[in-house]
């Protein structure tokens, strides 16, 4: 490659970088373009309200407080006729003789406290299987029994054992029967509805 060559192929690439350069430096393209459309838009709509919404309310029953042993049941029905709501707080009874047994058991009262939860069959059969019957009180000597002298006494008043809770088993013939019934009392409330 000859000096002169290499010297205009120097130049010509100096020449071709300015170029690309110049081309990208030059002011850009501008294209205004206006455009108007007009729209035009009509509507009418019309509401008709036949019948008031329905309005019965379950009541709010407040059993929240962990001090109460209450549980709370509300509920309400509406049709466009009739609405009914109702609620009640009920006792709950178990809640009431644990509290009650732990004050004793606080205040120093052991014996009171587990004769207390012996008035619950799960409880009384429990302490007997552990071996250490639960206190049961004696009318003839007037006095409350623990240990042997209350097994004695538990066996000549079978009585006053705590009764079994009875658990509902449902059989099939039962539960369809409860199922249909149900089924009916709603379809006769949809038919009032109407």
């Amino acid at each position: 490659m000859t000096k002169r060559f290499r010297n205009n192929l120097i130049a010509g690439f100096i020449v071709l970088v300015f170029l690309v350069g110049v081309a990208h430096s030059a002011d850009p393209i501008v294209t205004n373009s206006t455009s108007n459309s007009t729209v035009t838009t009509s509507t009418d709509s019309k509401s008709t309200i036949r019948t008031n919404p329905p309005s019965a309310i379950s009541p709010s029953i407040n059993a929240s407080n962990s001090d109460l042993c209450m549980v709370g049941v509300s509920g309400a029905v509406q049709t466009q006729i009739l609405g009914i709501s109702t609620g009640q707080a009920y006792t709950d009874e178990n809640c009431m003789r644990l509290k009650n047994a732990k004050v004793l058991y606080d205040m120093g009262m052991k014996v009171a406290a587990v004769a207390l939860m012996c008035q619950t069959r799960s409880v009384f059969d429990a302490m007997k299987f552990a071996g250490t019957p639960c206190p049961i009180y004696s009318p003839t000597t007037g006095e409350g029994l623990i240990g042997q002298e209350a097994t004695a006494e538990w066996r000549l008043n079978p009585k006053k054992i705590p009764k079994k809770q009875q658990t509902v088993n449902m059989d099939r013939g039962v539960f369809l029967e409860k199922l249909v019934s149900g089924i009916m009392g709603v379809l006769l409330l949809a038919i009032l509805v109407i």
